[in-house]
């Protein structure tokens, strides 16, 4: 059933929600629970920048190692307003539209829980922006992961006081020109409202949640082409045995065997008797290397779920302690080490598949080498095989982890930083190059295939056949094959694949 509505603030949010809210082109509202838990905080605060004596971090007070230099009340909301214009330093190429509309969510939803101390109208004029499509142009780099990510944030919210740049309808406004279009104010913020703006981890969990929506569905990706693969490579059933995975019993290995059985049921090739007693280890190893990324993607997935539910800025407001806390919430060393731990995994799918295309190339089993019929006249899949080969190199150097570095920033106050926002985006470049890795093994998977013919593969695996070649045909002598990884890359990306 299609999302109509969210109610921000109505809930924990989860990676199945925020995909459905993103499918079904959901629109945003703020519930009411939110709109009375962020005005009794924001009420709280109010009384307390009145009545205080002492400075309270970001509220009376600059930021970072500027933290004891006092700001009047007169001044509190030239602080903040200051405060998103300098911080503006987002830098690189412009951010996916998808990872800034998560960006407005996840913020929304983080200054819901009531924790921050901002205005009711600064939460609704981001929902606002998410449910007219106007998405501020963030740039991909330049947050250094610690005090959340102040530069990608800034930009991000720019506009709501009037300033910045947006995409709307393929248009590129600046923030005074779009709130006039609309009609509406720029927000004044109040006391504490830019640091809570800036403060979160919301550039780097947006980037986490699209890498996860991506690379979920190529998890599914390379378990149907690894189940052709081992198809047209005369494979053997055995090692996807329940009984074997039982006795190691990991629970990715356990599901990765019984999606291949099921996958291959049916199938006359697979069913056949074999001449060979093993297959090498990117054919038999699949249960245990493909169940492993699946585990580490569950394990992202989880500290995810905790990061997104969480208030990442800072100070923290506590209305009902009568305390405002400053601390390092905003940290994203958490993240950091998992986004580091899934490009790892991610790029091992990748690894595992470009040996099982080297494989299929080798003219071993009763297929021609190359998987052409005229070898050496035809120099057939000798290059795609390279190609994949390139792009496995270049993730193996995405793969090394960003948060093993940290740069000292703020004269020395922020001296230990995560990296995580570097973390989050060089995983769209892995899974950039996995496209094309999984384009190539459907290719060679596919080939070889139809030379088993007249054996037919399992009902599942043919009815991919038959819509993949719709697209791109078997290859009797050399085409351009650019052409032919192009058209693959497009059958992937309109092609539902389901396991269940």
């Amino acid at each position: 059933m299609k999302l109509e509505t969210y109610a921000i603030g109505s809930g924990q949010l989860t990676y199945d929600i925020i995909e459905k809210i993103l499918r079904d082109n959901t629109r945003l509202t703020l519930s009411e629970e939110g709109r009375e838990k962020i005005s009794h905080c924001r009420e709280y605060l109010d009384r307390k920048t009145d009545h205080s004596t002492q400075p309270i971090y970001g509220v009376t007070t600059g930021f970072g190692s500027l933290c004891d230099k006092h700001i009047s009340r007169e001044e509190l909301s030239t602080l903040q307003e200051n405060l998103v214009k300098s911080h503006s330093c987002s830098i690189g190429t412009p951010v996916d539209s998808v990872v800034v509309k998560l960006m407005l969510l996840l913020k929304a939803h983080a200054l819901s829980m009531g924790f921050s101390g901002v205005q009711v109208k600064t939460v609704e004029r981001i929902i606002d922006f998410y449910n007219n499509d106007i998405l501020p142009i963030v740039y991909d780099r330049g947050s250094l992961g610690a005090s959340g990510d102040l530069a990608p944030l800034a930009n991000l919210f720019l506009p709501l006081i009037g300033e910045g740049e947006v995409m709307w309808k393929g248009e590129r406004y600046t923030g005074k020109e779009i709130l006039e279009k609309f009609g509406w104010e720029p927000i004044k913020l109040q006391s504490k409202e830019g640091l809570a703006l800036l403060n979160g981890t919301q550039f780097m969990s947006s980037n986490g949640i699209k890498a996860l929506i991506d690379g979920w569905h190529l998890v599914n990706c390379f378990d149907l082409f690894g189940a052709m693969s081992l198809e047209a490579y005369d494979g053997r059933i055995e090692p996807f045995f329940d009984c074997l995975q039982q006795v190691r019993p990991h629970t990715g290995q356990i599901e990765t065997a019984e999606v291949f059985r099921r996958i291959l049921k049916g199938s006359e090739i697979i069913e056949r008797e074999k001449k060979h007693v093993q297959d090498p280890y990117s054919f038999r190893c699949i249960p245990q290397v493909h169940g492993a990324v699946k585990a580490a993607m569950d394990h992202v997935t989880e500290v995810l779920h905790i990061e997104i539910n969480s208030v990442t800025d800072n100070p923290t407001v506590f209305p009902d302690e009568d305390l405002v806390v400053s601390g390092g919430n905003f940290h994203g060393e958490p993240i950091a080490l998992v986004f580091d731990y899934m490009g790892v995994a991610l790029h091992e799918l990748g690894n595992i598949s470009e040996r099982r295309v080297a494989q299929l190339i080798l003219g071993k089993r009763g297929l021609p080498e190359f998987l052409v019929a005229k070898p050496g006249l035809n120099s057939g899949f000798m290059i795609p095989q390279y190609a994949a080969a390139a792009v496995v190199s270049q993730n193996k150097m995405y793969a090394w982890p960003a948060s093993c570095d940290s740069i000292v920033s703020s004269n020395g106050q922020e001296d230990l930083v995560s990296m995580g926002a570097n973390a989050a985006t060089k995983l769209h470049k892995i899974i950039d190059n996995l496209k094309y890795i999984a384009a190539i093994e459907l290719m060679n998977a596919a080939q070889g295939i139809d030379f088993r013919r007249p054996l037919k593969s399992s009902p599942r695996i043919e009815a991919v056949m038959e819509e993949y070649r719709k697209v791109v045909p078997f290859v009797e002598d050399d085409v351009v094959m650019n052409d032919y990884i192009r058209k693959t890359m497009d059958f992937l990306d309109n092609f539902d694949i389901v396991l269940d």
